[in-house]
């Protein structure tokens, strides 16, 4: 396994493969899950990540939830996921010579990425404008709940308040039959908001090549629950209805449905050119009499009798399994999917073909499997490699940075380091 340390990728010749962001420094301050996973993505591009932690660990560590943190056996997945290709330094920078070594890091770096908050930074003196007088050239990320104005700028903000309840994700996804809002699956805000992060700071970085200047980035849970919403608020915004559906939902195309099978698994068809695909269909589901039954013969027509449509659709998928009819439709050159569990994705052919999860080998030489980043370059995903320990790194970035041994001990014993 490769040191943790960014270095170039072996490519399939042997050679040396440089990476997009190889000699890139960023300097993560962040708990958690949305603004690590941000220096997660860049780390699996080349950037060397230094992750800060206090000297408690990052409360992310202690998770315990659906056998994958500190209840199951083995590294806790969801922190490795988050902090796959980094280095640790445990440091209370809540200390001078804390506060110190960051600044060091800080003269180094080329990106300083934060989730604590307004107030919290501004007491460490690490608010955007202090930070950006001292590094003019550093380019200065922030993940936050609910962006840096307005009355809500500094509360606190997870993935569960901030974007799925208040930014209109769980209302718009519960169906109106239901009592409660549905609960959304764990982090799901905080990996899309980390994409946008990422996109943001490889934007300033582009920008810093041209200008010569940091700049200030920033995305919030609340702005990325509204961008995933955007087909919603369009109508929101111009008028028209935007809210939770009931039942199947609109019975507007019925070729744009999802259907259960005789083993009660379903089929999700999403025929929107339906004149296109209906003819073939029909005829592959051994009812050539449906090509032109003036009832479905149309887009029109269709959707005039929807409820008949459905009705005929419904007999048919419920006259064979989720597998049978997998073969079935399986020339159909057509938009048609398996509703699948998570358990088929893993395991699904397309995922396995374009390398979609990972294997990264741990400190204790045992492997694990973890999700890829969707993004390929050269139609390839970039390396995964391991999470650090809390505080692998502390001694030898010291050392890096100049620091004799005894000025470390010194640290240790003042408690500044661990």
């Amino acid at each position: 396994m490769t040191e943790n340390r960014s270095e170039a990728e072996t490519n399939d010749g042997g050679s040396l493969r440089p990476r997009a962001f190889d000699g890139v420094r960023v300097v993560e301050l962040a708990q958690w899950v949305f603004v690590p996973v941000a220096a997660a993505l860049l780390a699996d591009w080349g950037a060397d990540v230094v992750r800060i932690e206090p000297i408690e660990g990052d409360p992310y560590r202690g998770l315990a939830t659906q056998g994958v943190g500190t209840d199951g056996q083995g590294p806790n997945l969801s922190m490795a996921l988050a902090n796959r290709g980094k280095r640790s330094i445990a440091l209370d920078i809540r200390t001078e010579d804390g506060l110190a070594v960051l600044h060091e890091l800080l003269a180094s770096a080329d990106v300083f990425v934060t989730s604590l908050r307004p107030g919290a930074l501004a007491r460490l003196g690490l608010d955007a404008d202090s930070v950006r007088v001292r590094y003019p050239s550093l380019v200065y990320a922030r993940g936050h709940g609910f962006g840096v104005r307005g009355p809500d700028a500094d509360k606190p903000g997870y993935d569960s308040s901030a974007f799925w309840a208040r930014g209109g994700v769980g209302h718009v996804l519960t169906p109106t039959e239901r009592e409660y809002p549905i609960s959304q699956r764990g982090a799901m805000g905080d990996r899309s908001g980390a994409m946008a992060l990422a996109f943001g700071i490889a934007t300033a970085l582009r920008e810093r090549d041209r200008t010569g200047e940091g700049t200030v980035v920033d995305v919030s849970l609340l702005a990325t629950a509204m961008w995933m919403l955007s087909s919603d608020l369009l109508a929101a915004l111009n008028g028209g209805a935007a809210g939770p559906v009931t039942g199947r939902g609109p019975g507007v195309n019925p070729l744009t449905g999802t259907y259960r099978t005789k083993d009660l698994r379903h089929i999700q068809l999403m025929f929107l050119q339906g004149d296109r695909y209906w003819p073939a269909f029909a005829r592959i589901l051994g009812r050539e009499d449906l090509v032109d039954d003036p009832r479905f013969a149309s887009m029109a027509a269709r959707r005039e009798h929807n409820a008949e449509c459905v009705k005929v659709l419904d007999d048919l998928f419920a006259q064979h399994t989720l597998e049978e009819w997998k073969e079935i439709l399986a020339d159909l050159d057509a938009p048609w999917a398996p509703v699948q569990s998570v358990h088929d994705v893993v395991d699904d052919p397309q995922v396995l073909a374009n390398g979609y999860v990972g294997e990264v080998a741990s400190a204790d030489g045992h492997g694990y499997r973890l999700p890829a980043v969707p993004v390929q370059l050269d139609e390839r995903p970039p390396t995964l490699r391991r999470a650090p320990e809390h505080g692998e790194h502390t001694e030898m970035l010291l050392l890096e940075l100049g620091y004799e041994w005894d000025r470390i001990g010194a640290l240790q014993d003042k408690g500044v380091i661990p």
